[in-house]
C-alpha cells in the first residue's frame, strides 16, 4: 500500500545488506523511519517493544528472525533456543507460534549449509501468502459492502477497532482489505476510526494509513461507537483478531468485546476478518487464551508532538494512580455476525470454520 505515493509492504529482506527492514510503527504517524534488523535479537526486541505488530505482521518477522538465526549459526540447538525465544516475545496472537513452528519443521529436515537459504525462501513465502490471503478476504468482504451499498445507495459507514490494516499484515490488511477494495471499486466509504487506547493504534495507524489511501475517515474516542450505532450512524463494524478459536470465540485488542456489545443491541452487523493461520484450534476454551498484560506506562503516558516539532513522552495519570493494561479481550462467538477468512465467510461457531474446510 501507499506512504507519500510510493508502494511499500511492512517488511522485507534486503538482499544487498543481508538484512531484515521494517517499518518502525512506535515512529508512526509523526515520523516515518526505515528500521534494520541484523540479528534475530533484534527481531525479538521489534516484536516486544510493537516496533512491528499486529498477528499476521508479527508472524512474519519472527520468521524473518530464524532467517536471521541461521545467517549468524546454522546449528539445531540455536534454532530450539531463537524458536523458544521468538514464541515468548508475545504471547496472545497465535500467528507468531504459528510462522515460528512452520519455520522450524521446514528446517529441521535440512542440511546444515543449507539453513539460511531454506530459511529465507519460507520467510519470503509466508509473505506472499499472507499478501495473497489478505487480498482475498477483501474480495470476500467486498460483496458484503456490495450488499449494504446496494441497499442503501449511500456512503457506507464502517467502524473499526485498533489496527487490522496493511501495516498489520504485510499488505492490504484484513479489516481494511475490503475496505480498500471498495474505494478503489468507486463505493463511497467513510470510516469510524476507534482512537484504541492505550496505544492509539486507531488514531495512529489506521487512520494514517487510509489517510494516504485518500479514504474519508473520522477518528472517535473509543467510547463513542455506541452512541454512534444508537444514531444509525454506523452500518457495519469490521475488527481484526490475534487469535480465534475454532468455535468462534475472537481475541482482539481490549475494546473490542464492548463494541460487539452495542453492536448486537443495536442490530449492526459485526464482522471479524482473519487469515486461518489465525485460528487456534487446540484451545477449547477462551478462559485459557494467554492475555498479555503490558507496562503499565502504555496507559499513564503519552506520546506527542510539542511546538518544535519534537515527539514528546508526557505523564497524563496522577503520579501516586496506579493503572492496569490488559492489551486484549475476548468476544464471544454469539456476538459475532460472521468470519471473513480468505477461504470464504462463514458463521462464528465450530461447525462455521469445518464448512470452510470441506
Amino acid at each position: 500500500m501507499k506512504i507519500g505515493g510510493k508502494e511499500f509492504n511492512t517488511i522485507w529482506f534486503n538482499e544487498i545488506n543481508q538484512n531484515v527492514q521494517i517499518i518502525d510503527q512506535t515512529k508512526l504517524p509523526h515520523k516515518f523511519i526505515i528500521k534494520d534488523l541484523n540479528t534475530v535479537e533484534d527481531t525479538i526486541n521489534a516484536i516486544k517493544v510493537m516496533e512491528v505488530r499486529g498477528a499476521p505482521l508479527i508472524g512474519a518477522t519472527a520468521a524473518y528472525g530464524l532467517v536471521l538465526a541461521m545467517k549468524k549459526n546454522n546449528d539445531v540447538k540455536y534454532l530450539e533456543k531463537c524458536s523458544k525465544n521468538l514464541i515468548n516475545s508475545r504471547p496472545t496472537a497465535i500467528n507468531l507460534e504459528w510462522a515460528v513452528n512452520r519455520m522450524k519443521n521446514k528446517l529441521l529436515s535440512c542440511k546444515p549449509a543449507n539453513l539460511f537459504n531454506t530459511a529465507l525462501d519460507e520467510a519470503k513465502k509466508i509473505c506472499l501468502e499472507d499478501i495473497s490471503f489478505c487480498e482475498q478476504i477483501g474480495q470476500n468482504g467486498l460483496r458484503i459492502i456490495e450488499q449494504i451499498y446496494n441497499s442503501k445507495k449511500k456512503t457506507i459507514n464502517i467502524l473499526t477497532h485498533c489496527n487490522a490494516g496493511w501495516l498489520a499484515t504485510i499488505n492490504w490488511g484484513t479489516a481494511t482489505s475490503p475496505i480498500y477494495l471498495a474505494h478503489k471499486k468507486g463505493i463511497p466509504i467513510h470510516v469510524w476510526v476507534d482512537e484504541t487506547r492505550p496505544r492509539n493504534q486507531g488514531a495512529n495507524l489506521t487512520s494514517y494509513e487510509l489517510n494516504e489511501e485518500g479514504i474519508p475517515n473520522t477518528i472517535i474516542a473509543d467510547n463513542t461507537g455506541g452512541i454512534l450505532m444508537q444514531r444509525g450512524q454506523v452500518d457495519m463494524c469490521i475488527v481484526g483478531t490475534d487469535r480465534t478459536l475454532s468455535n468462534g470465540d475472537v481475541c482482539n485488542k481490549i475494546g473490542t468485546y464492548l463494541k460487539a456489545l452495542a453492536a448486537h443491541d443495536n442490530k449492526v452487523p459485526f464482522y471479524v476478518a482473519l487469515p486461518i493461520s489465525t485460528i487456534d484450534w487446540n484451545i477449547k476454551d477462551s478462559k485459557d487464551i494467554p492475555i498479555e498484560e503490558r507496562n503499565s506506562k502504555e496507559l499513564s503516558n503519552v506520546d506527542g508532538v510539542n511546538s518544535k516539532g519534537e515527539i514528546e513522552n508526557l505523564l497524563i495519570y496522577p503520579k501516586k494512580s496506579k493503572s492496569m493494561n490488559l492489551a486484549f479481550d475476548i468476544t464471544p462467538a454469539k456476538y459475532v455476525t460472521k468470519l471473513i477468512t480468505e477461504k470464504g465467510v462463514c458463521d462464528a461457531s465450530a461447525e462455521g470454520l469445518k464448512n470452510l474446510f470441506k
